[in-house]
């Protein structure tokens, strides 16, 4: 599959992201602008899967407990700075937390739970840069998801403010992982299949 390298910008402003081309996505992390295309269909489809499966069940309370709002790309922006506009796979919050969906162009509430979607372009940006902005800014439950390597891992943070992994998962594995560990998801149903197999 074709590693597609994001455009770096050092030194952006919200005005970089604001004129960022159609069609592709855009962030800053730590000052840097980040430009890259949409990701291709393993992405996607991953993504698509483990949200429908998190929105029915812990956003619309159809056989899960509810008390969620999930949400896909939302664009975050975190009071007080301007160095960090991030813009992760999914997002979500709990409604004890925000208890109306908001009608904002972007959230400014940290999230209590993020899930990147990893993809050789993004892998190490949402394991290193990114990972800190959220630890820094009191996200509790951290997800990488790894489509070609048919991988969940799963973060935690520390009364320390550390991440603790609180395991890792592939294949086909059925799991129940915090913060939606009240039911199971069956991971082998998040990748797509590869024709060549």
């Amino acid at each position: 599959m074709e590693h597609r390298t994001p455009f770096v910008k050092p030194n952006a402003t919200y005005q970089d992201v604001i004129d960022a081309p159609e069609g592709m996505r855009a962030e800053i992390v730590q000052g840097n602008l980040y430009l890259q295309p949409r990701p291709a269909s393993p992405h996607g489809y991953a993504s698509d899967i483990i949200a429908a499966e998190l929105v029915y069940q812990f956003q619309m309370d159809r056989g899960g407990p509810g008390g969620w709002w999930i949400k896909v790309e939302p664009e975050i922006h975190f009071k007080g700075e301007k160095t960090n506009v991030l813009d992760p796979d999914l997002a979500g919050w709990r409604r004890d937390r925000l208890p109306v969906y908001p009608r904002v162009p972007y959230m400014t509430l940290p999230p209590d739970w993020v899930c990147e979607i990893a993809s050789p372009s993004t892998a190490r940006r949402d394991r290193g840069t990114k990972s800190d902005v959220y630890l820094a800014h009191g996200v509790d439950h951290y997800w990488i998801l790894d489509p070609l390597g048919r991988t969940l891992e799963a973060f935690e943070r520390s009364n320390a403010g550390r991440w603790i992994r609180i395991g890792a998962w592939g294949d086909d594995d059925e799991v129940s992982v915090a913060p939606f560990d009240a039911v199971t998801i069956d991971l082998g149903e998040l990748w797509l299949e590869d024709p060549s197999e």
